[in-house]
């Protein structure tokens, strides 16, 4: 428990269903621990009143958090009102982005995507333009650092499209070597060899999809593994293609991978430019592709940032610093 300062600031909140509070409270009052801890502030449970105590900025964002967990539990209407840490998480960044649009789309679960496993939504304000761009747009370019989640939520959007029968394949794709797809070298069959380095895409499907389902589309090809090598002279149809780690594609490999698109397919291609592999000298294909495709229409250019990372707290106050020191 903090202690309570003379300048500190009170907010009293009231709430109409007593039947929702043990969810909003957690497990032995762990979400308002959870939320205290945050914050620095204090919270105060007397029935259906929190007390919040703490500097002015901070009980107001922990206001606007636990309103916003209360209107999440009550508009959930599926009977699964428990509150996992996750979603304090979430509401906490949303609030501490001050951004009205944002809790009201996460006390509504507006945006989420519906895979067979869970629902995924937005957990920044950058990731809530990522998945508009998602719908609405042909060709994606998802760009930034580790943990903006671009390739997961990229994957989400894929799997949601097959489960809602819009597309009859996923491609997953991307540079099986860092400086060059030399795959021959490689012990295995054609899977084997890709497998390792597809592993986060992996990783994603297992999370949205029963490790069965995964298995057997993969078998019948539903879900296909293509290295970006063994993509020239495709044409990638009713398909959702994902291209990940695209910064370590060359020029040519990227025009080749872009130019195989066919009827009623989308593409996302996930990259981060500050993590690129290849040669000295030798120019990022995912670098010269949003250098001449951003006012191509059908076309959209994502950036993420690090304040869009959702790995822990600690990973994104790193990557901003790196990143204030690059512009710098």
């Amino acid at each position: 428990m903090r202690q309570k300062k003379s300048q500190d600031h009170s907010i009293k909140l009231e709430f109409q269903d007593n039947d929702l509070l043990p969810f909003l409270y957690g497990h032995h009052n762990s979400n308002l621990v959870a939320i205290e801890q945050a914050l620095n502030v204090s919270l105060d449970s007397f029935g259906n009143i929190i007390k919040i105590t703490g500097s002015k900025s901070d009980a107001t964002t922990a206001k606007s958090t636990i309103e916003a967990l209360y209107k999440r539990i009550a508009n959930d209407t599926g009977g699964e009102r428990d509150l996992t840490s996750s979603m304090v998480k979430d509401a906490l960044r949303w609030a501490s982005e001050a951004s009205n649009d944002g809790m009201k789309a996460f006390a509504n679960s507006d945006g989420a995507l519906d895979t067979w496993r869970k629902s995924v939504t937005p957990k920044s304000a950058g990731q809530a333009d990522y998945l508009k761009a998602l719908a609405g747009h042909d060709v994606v370019f998802g760009l930034g650092p580790a943990g903006s989640g671009k390739t997961y939520l990229a994957v989400a959007k894929a799997v949601e499209a097959l489960k809602a029968k819009r597309v009859e394949r996923i491609v997953l794709s991307r540079p099986a070597v860092e400086a060059g797809e030399r795959l021959g070298f490689l012990p295995g069959d054609m899977k084997e060899k890709v497998d390792p380095y597809l592993r986060p895409l992996y990783d994603a499907l297992y999370d949205m999809m029963p490790p069965e389902m995964v298995d057997r589309m993969l078998a019948s090809g539903q879900i296909e593994i293509a290295p970006i090598a063994f993509m020239r002279g495709r044409t990638l149809a009713q398909s959702y293609v994902i291209i990940d780690e695209a910064q370590n594609t060359t020029p040519v490999q990227m025009k080749m991978v872009l130019t195989r698109l066919g009827d009623d397919s989308r593409m996302v291609i996930t990259g981060d430019l500050s993590q690129v592999d290849l040669p000295a000298g030798q120019k990022s294909g995912l670098d010269d592709a949003v250098s001449i495709l951003d006012d191509v229409k059908g076309v959209k250019i994502i950036r993420l940032k690090g304040s869009d990372v959702v790995r822990h707290p600690v990973v994104a106050r790193i990557l901003t610093a790196y990143e204030k020191r690059d512009h710098s």
